[in-house]
């Protein structure tokens, strides 16, 4: 129990801890977009499950950070499931409450929660790998500690985040643009485009910040533009219409 009195060890949870709120306001945001069309009695399970759910994995997620980081198509793959959520949360499938068991919606919401933290979890796991390495043999409790305290922190992140798109529905399709963002982002650092000495076959990407903001941007806008069509070819069948149920 040494380590309690290392300033080191303090020092790299206080860390680890700001870089999980200040990354947690995604998870936040898919938490919430996840679980708006929840019965408001059930939000709370979606919420705190899914949350549990995405923290597990990122956990183990953490253990085998570096490899990760080297995994080639890892960041192309989870750009298009990303994609892929946003204009699913942007324009989600249109199913009346008759249609589909309260408990099948409730697993649906927990399962889009942790498909996508897991896969916006990998810059954010070698930030928090990064943050612990300096504590040595304490560094995988640290990451526990450390996520273990910001989970209230997301989870009522989540919640407020509900709310304000029940007032303000614009927020649903900013939050569904901010998952392509991400994605968008994750492509272009993909290391089979990025590594220079690597996968040579593969064309490269230059790794300039103008790169990375260009194909974030476009990301978000593809998510839009997909989500706004699948819901105008909805509105123009009768297929968005409470009638049509």
């Amino acid at each position: 129990m040494d380590f309690l009195t290392s300033p080191e060890f303090w020092v790299a949870l206080g860390q680890i801890i700001i870089i999980d709120i200040l990354l947690g306001g995604d998870n936040a945001v898919v938490i919430a977009l996840a679980c708006r069309k929840l019965p408001p009695a059930q939000r709370t399970k979606g919420i705190i499950w899914g949350t549990a759910g995405a923290i597990i994995l990122r956990v183990i997620l953490i253990a085998f950070a570096m490899t990760l980081l080297n995994l080639p198509f890892l960041k192309a793959v989870g750009a298009i499931l990303l994609v892929w959520i946003g204009v699913k949360l942007l324009a989600p499938d249109e199913e009346g409450h008759g249609d589909v068991a309260g408990s099948d919606r409730l697993l649906a919401a927990i399962k889009t929660i942790i498909v996508a933290d897991l896969v916006m979890s990998v810059d954010n796991v070698i930030a928090i790998a990064g943050a612990a390495q300096n504590a040595g043999e304490h560094s995988f409790l640290l990451v526990v500690l450390g996520l273990l305290i910001s989970i209230p922190i997301i989870v009522w992140g989540s919640q407020l985040v509900i709310k304000l798109m029940e007032r303000f529905p614009l927020i649903i399709t900013a939050g569904g643009m901010l998952l392509g963002w991400i994605a968008g982002g994750m492509l272009v650092t993909d290391p089979v485009f990025a590594n220079p000495d690597k996968w040579q076959w593969m064309f490269k990407i230059a790794q300039t910040d103008a790169i990375k903001y260009g194909a974030s941007v476009a990301g978000a806008v593809l998510v839009l533009v997909i989500g706004k069509a699948i819901l105008a070819k909805r509105k123009a069948s009768g297929g968005g219409t409470p009638a049509a149920h």
